[in-house]
């Protein structure tokens, strides 16, 4: 894929991961949308990396199907196309399965699952004219069960399997489909606050690195399920 002014909207883009790769694909070239539940919020995050030529800042909550397809009409009437989606938004609660409320397990399966199918199928279209790309960040969570995670794995096993499943639905269409599957990455994620005891951990500009290697790779080549993970877990 020749990058340069090449379009991607990247959900749950106003910190961490969303943000480390918006800043990661504005660097070689393309153009990008980031969204949040927060207009305000996306706006910021937007203006802290570049002026509106080359980016911008919009609401959707992806839990809302209808947020998605307003999101998907923003960015072709700003941009003119989509060429790349990361389906980035996503929570963590995290407790025993027993103590594990209604109220959580229904906001990370809307969340990390249920919004991954919105962003797709809100863009999916657009996707097929342009023979894009369509990336889910799952987690290393999404094969490897732990305690206190029935919630969180649920969600991510999901993701992994769905977005498995979608490649080999749409890769006839010319569209390439990869999940990501990160371990510890230093983001705000679960209310944490990035500090210098994160430096052995994956940082967010890693993770925009492996998706700009993505889009790099040749067309008749698709790593379509990616484990990353910190080098030195040791020196935490």
């Amino acid at each position: 894929m020749n990058l340069k002014n090449k379009v991607a909207y990247i959900t749950g883009g106003t910190k961490g991961i969303g943000l480390g790769t918006a800043k990661v694909l504005l660097d070689a070239g393309m153009r990008v949308a980031i969204s949040g539940r927060k207009l305000e919020d996306a706006q910021k995050a937007a203006a802290s990396l570049d002026d509106e030529s080359k980016i911008i800042g919009i609401q959707s909550d992806v839990t809302n199907f209808q947020d998605e397809i307003n999101a998907i009409e923003q960015i072709k009437n700003h941009f003119g196309q989509l060429d790349v989606v990361l389906a980035n938004a996503g929570l963590g609660n995290f407790a025993p399965v027993d103590e594990l409320s209604l109220d959580e397990w229904n906001a990370m399966i809307d969340t990390n699952l249920t919004g991954v199918f919105h962003t797709l199928k809100a863009s999916v279209e657009e996707l097929k004219k342009a023979e894009g790309y369509y990336i889910t960040l799952a987690s290393l969570a999404g094969t490897n069960f732990f305690e206190n995670g029935a919630g969180y794995n649920a969600t991510k096993f999901g993701v992994v399997g769905f977005t498995q499943a979608a490649m080999l639905d749409l890769r006839k269409y010319n569209i390439k489909v990869s999940t990501i599957m990160p371990g510890s990455v230093a983001t705000n994620f679960n209310n944490h606050v990035p500090s210098d005891s994160d430096k052995w951990k994956i940082q967010p500009e890693d993770i925009g690195e492996l998706v700009l290697d993505l889009l790099k790779m040749n067309p008749r080549t698709l790593p379509s399920k990616i484990e990353v993970r910190p080098t030195r877990p040791d020196l935490k």
